[in-house]
């Protein structure tokens, strides 16, 4: 008889989690022979999010079903609407049509983040995003109709709401972005409203002089201490009763865990991460693993979380992978630990600022921080060729990059 690992979404974590389980499974030989691996995902794509600021958001998807083929792991393409911990058991609404339910032995949670919408008047009506590539799609489209538009001031400012990491990139991408639709035709007005009392708040003051320094150059204006509390067609209005009028506005304002979190225990953060032992699995549920936006892990001896990004989730996914498989071998799992930590903003034509640690010390910036963001963003968060040695390789959990 079959032992089922299921893993429950194919984003960077979920995709890595694979990886490290196929690692496992091979290096066993006969003793895993019985093991199967399934993935589960809506498409056979990873959707390479942190791109979806540049201009080209419909290629930010990576075919995945070749890779999964050369590490032998299943594929099912639909999405996961119920899990049932007591039975272990999950319901799939299938891609094609209808519904199916799986048992598994071993599962792993990987289902991702979403971007947060709070209640606020107008918001879902009048906002685009970056969260989804239909959705940076869709904003792409506005902004390139816009040349048809008349041209008024309402129609050449831009509002970025949100003044974090995913905000400051669409920002700071636009100047570059527009310049390709309008060539020197416009002159537009960018804003960042943040609701905080200052810029890059969760990126602290590090490399926050980098930050203002490349907002003032591209000619970016901000507004601090004050978000933005209603939104209709014809612009915002901040929390210190400032007008801006504005035919785009785009939300960035954080980011919350999947909901099928909530289907697997009560103890989750106001993110609604989950929380887990040090080998990534859920507390109370000991046939559940997690890895990736959905849970809070800690990375090292010092008391730091991981965040929701693909930087912990992919690395979160090779312990995943391996531990999950281990257990479901009887053999010893390995402590989730991921010291080294880095940072790198993209700041449009400006360039880009990395930083090391979580005191987030600046390393780079200008040119040399934008050569490393694009290695980051073009190579080292991309997935491994689907050749069997190089893809298991892949999943090894001591990886580092430092």
């Amino acid at each position: 008889m079959k032992r089922n690992i299921l893993i429950v979404g194919g984003g960077f974590a979920g995709l890595w989690t694979a990886l490290g389980a196929a690692r496992v499974v091979d290096q066993q030989g006969a003793a895993a022979s019985d093991v199967e691996i399934t993935l589960v995902s809506p498409q056979p794509a990873l959707h390479v999010r942190p791109r979806l600021h540049e201009a080209h958001p419909e290629q930010m998807a990576v075919p995945f079903q070749p890779l999964l083929d050369a590490v032998g792991v299943k594929f099912i393409e639909g999405m996961v609407e119920r899990i049932h911990p007591g039975d272990r058991s999950v319901d799939i609404v299938m891609a094609a049509c209808g519904e199916k339910s799986v048992n598994y032995d071993r599962l792993v949670l990987t289902s991702g983040s979403r971007l947060f919408r709070p209640p606020l008047p107008g918001l879902a009506e009048h906002a685009f995003a970056v969260d989804q590539i239909d959705e940076a799609v869709k904003l792409r489209q506005h902004l390139e109709g816009l040349v048809s538009k008349p041209d008024t001031a309402a129609r050449n400012t831009f509002v970025v709401v949100g003044g974090g990491f995913t905000g400051l990139e669409v920002a700071t991408e636009l100047p570059d972005r527009l310049r390709v639709v309008f060539g020197d035709a416009m002159c537009p007005r960018i804003v960042v409203v943040e609701r905080a009392d200052a810029i890059g708040p969760d990126l602290g003051p590090g490399p926050r002089p980098q930050i203002l320094e490349a907002l003032e150059h591209l000619g970016i204006e901000t507004r601090v201490g004050g978000g933005v509390v209603s939104f209709d067609a014809n612009g915002v209005v901040t929390g210190t009763g400032e007008r801006i009028d504005a035919s785009t506005v785009i939300w960035t304002g954080g980011m919350v865990a999947s909901a099928l979190t909530a289907q697997i225990g009560p103890q989750v953060d106001r993110q609604g991460r989950l929380e887990v032992t040090g080998d990534l699995r859920v507390l109370g549920a000991k046939d559940i693993f997690g890895a990736g936006d959905v849970v809070r892990a800690l990375t090292d001896g010092e008391g730091h979380y991981s965040l929701m990004s693909c930087q912990h989730a992919l690395f979160m996914g090779r312990f995943a992978g391996h531990n999950v498989a281990a257990d479901l071998l009887g053999l010893p799992t390995l402590e989730y630990r991921q010291p080294f930590y880095a940072t790198c903003l993209d700041l449009g034509a400006w360039g880009a600022v990395y930083t090391e640690g979580w005191d987030r010390e600046v390393k780079l910036t200008h040119a040399a921080g934008k050569e490393r963001k694009l290695l980051i963003n073009t190579q080292w968060i991309y997935p491994p060729a689907p050749e069997r040695a190089q893809a298991l390789a892949a999943g090894d959990p001591n990886i580092s990059y430092a």
